[in-house]
């Protein structure tokens, strides 16, 4: 499938976009900024999350995959070894390693408009490798094609996950929702707590 294209601007959740990320993650989502791209099912896929967490815990990554079928499609291409490939073309490409750069030059400066890391230079292994998958297609996602080459080729061959309808269902109260799936692993905070000092993770 092709990247599908971001919105014009981030927007701030509702109630109920709060309701249905919690919904996908399996519990209360922290520091959540604003709803970064949404699926054309309608229900938000990633999330602007805060460069530090409510308790003051860093966080580097600032786009935050959310929507759990992205999410365990985008981990059976990480178990099918898509990972390592693209790391090892970063070092035969040069046009894709200054892409890639780019890439890694843009994410920086989105978060660093929210709040400056110190100690963190980026997520998902950039500028040099690819660590987590679930990063670099959460930045296509939130910024567009033609930003970050190895997120849109990741979103490439990914299945269109939208197909079955949206992953979560609002309840006919419409006060919570109701889960269509199994909560998305968190692949995304894993990889930043992986990137953080010994002393600053969880």
């Amino acid at each position: 499938m092709e990247t599908p294209p971001p919105q014009t601007a981030p927007a701030a959740p509702t109630d109920a976009d709060v309701a249905a990320v919690g919904d996908q993650l399996g519990r209360v989502p922290r520091g959540l900024r604003a709803i970064a791209h949404r699926c054309p099912c309608g229900n938000p896929d990633v999330v602007e999350t805060a460069p530090r967490l409510p308790d003051g815990t860093p966080f580097p990554t600032l786009y935050y995959l959310t929507c759990p079928r992205a999410a365990s499609a985008i981990g059976t291409l990480e178990a099918e070894g898509v990972m390592k490939e693209m790391t090892a073309r970063l070092a035969t490409d040069p046009e894709l390693a200054a892409a890639y750069r780019a890439a890694h030059e843009d994410y920086l400066a989105r978060r660093d408009a929210v709040e400056v890391l110190e100690n963190f230079p980026s997520a998902g292994g950039m500028p040099d490798r690819v660590k987590c998958l679930h990063v670099l297609v959460g930045h296509s996602l939130a910024a567009g094609p033609g930003v970050n080459p190895l997120g849109d080729e990741a979103i490439a061959l990914l299945p269109e996950w939208w197909r079955k309808g949206p992953c979560v269902a609002p309840c006919a109260d419409g006060g919570t929702y109701d889960s269509a799936t199994p909560a998305a692993p968190d692949a995304a905070e894993a990889d930043a707590d992986a990137e953080a000092p010994e002393g600053d993770r969880e």
